[in-house]
């Protein structure tokens, strides 16, 4: 698979030599080969994990909870996840700002039934939210094989994936998926009706967890954001125009609101079983329910699930057939680079971050900066 993303030369400087506005923080400088213009900054992971530290306990959190919070946005960057780790870290200092996200709330069960659990979120915030409902479906299927916890009442989770990675990091097999605002329309339609529900689903495995984390539209309203913020069209059709024509163009997108749902109607059904499911299984609010403003949207719903099927087989045989199936699925044919399995390009651009630094749009950057000396 070729990838999206611009190509880019080396690192045009050592660290250090691009002054930061922090001090003690190294910046890096990064430029677009073919147009040879500085469009990202390149800053150490524990660096940047730092500052978000210091923001949040400037906002509020309490020691433990600022950790994992910061952890889990620098995480998502590093990884590669750049619209849901520090892109979207200022909208989240917003959202708490205004009120939506509570910062010391935290999640607690209301009703249980079996190895599934019902957790009321309490607005609380939406990435520590959703690790300790992950956490408490690992537990249950430690103990009973399969653990489920629906939650109602949350926040944006930021980047699905990590809750994939957790189970399989744990060693179990991980299912979830949350609602959100109504901002993909069902196909056939021009207004938006349907939310573009993250599914994550993950396979432990030795040699490379296999995680599948996609939304329901062919790109993400923060992937299209990040499109924009560098100036590049999309690699194919994303969605619609205002005139109802395919476009490649991120900014027409968002003026439209008509993401292209992945598979066209099938995308549009999955992504209303996903909220139906959400909905149902956490007594929480459906899309249709939920703020229509990306800055007030809150009172989401989200399903946790997690499975351990380890105790039924000998030790190392789910260990061999994930590898067989993986091997047998990259053995395919192309006409160049060898096929990807879900994951595999995270593991890789994990290993390529912390060695360089996390690729940081300079505008964010300098946005957290702000937020970080007026706090």
């Amino acid at each position: 698979m070729v990838s999206s993303y611009p190509k880019t030369r080396a690192l045009c400087a050592p660290a250090g030599t691009r002054k930061s506005l922090l001090p003690g923080i190294a910046v890096l400088s990064e430029r677009n080969e073919s147009k040879g213009r500085l469009i990202m900054l390149r800053i150490p992971y524990t660096d940047v994990l730092k500052v978000l530290l210091r923001v949040l306990l400037k906002l509020g959190f309490e020691q433990k909870r600022a950790a994992l919070s910061a952890r889990l946005f620098a995480e998502a960057s590093r990884d590669g996840i750049y619209s849901h780790g520090l892109n979207r870290f200022p909208q989240y200092l917003r959202m708490i700002q205004s009120g939506i996200i509570v910062v010391n709330a935290e999640p607690e069960m209301v009703k249980t039934f079996g190895s599934l659990e019902r957790w009321d979120g309490k607005s609380g915030p939406g990435n520590l939210n959703a690790y300790q409902c992950m956490a408490r479906a690992i537990a249950l299927s430690r103990e009973r094989g399969i653990g489920c916890v629906a939650l109602a009442n949350t926040n944006h989770w930021m980047r699905g994936g990590s809750y994939g990675w957790q189970a399989v990091d744990a060693g179990v097999i991980g299912i979830c998926w949350t609602n959100t605002l109504a901002n993909l329309p069902p196909w056939g339609a021009s207004d938006p009706r349907a939310g573009n529900n993250p599914l994550i689903i993950a396979v432990p495995r030795p040699k490379g967890h296999v995680v599948l984390d996609m939304a329901m539209s062919q790109f993400s309203y923060g992937a299209l954001a990040a499109y924009r913020m560098r100036g590049e069209q999309l690699p194919v059709d994303g969605g619609f125009d205002t005139a109802g024509q395919f476009t490649r163009d991120p900014a027409a997108i968002e003026t439209s609101k008509r993401a292209l749902p992945i598979g066209y109607w099938k995308g549009s059904g999955l992504a209303l079983m996903l909220d139906l499911l959400a909905a149902l299984l956490s007594g929480g609010l459906a899309t249709h329910q939920i703020p229509a403003d990306s800055e007030r949207e809150t009172n989401l719903s989200q399903v946790f699930i997690a499975l351990d099927p380890a105790p039924m087989e000998q030790a190392g045989t789910l260990d061999r057939l994930a590898d067989e199936i993986v091997e047998h699925f990259q053995s395919s044919v192309t006409g160049g680079e060898r096929v990807r399995y879900p994951g595999e390009r995270v593991l890789q651009t994990r290993t390529e971050n912390l060695a360089k630094g996390i690729p940081v749009e300079p505008a964010i950057w300098r946005e957290i900066q702000q937020l970080d000396f007026a706090l």
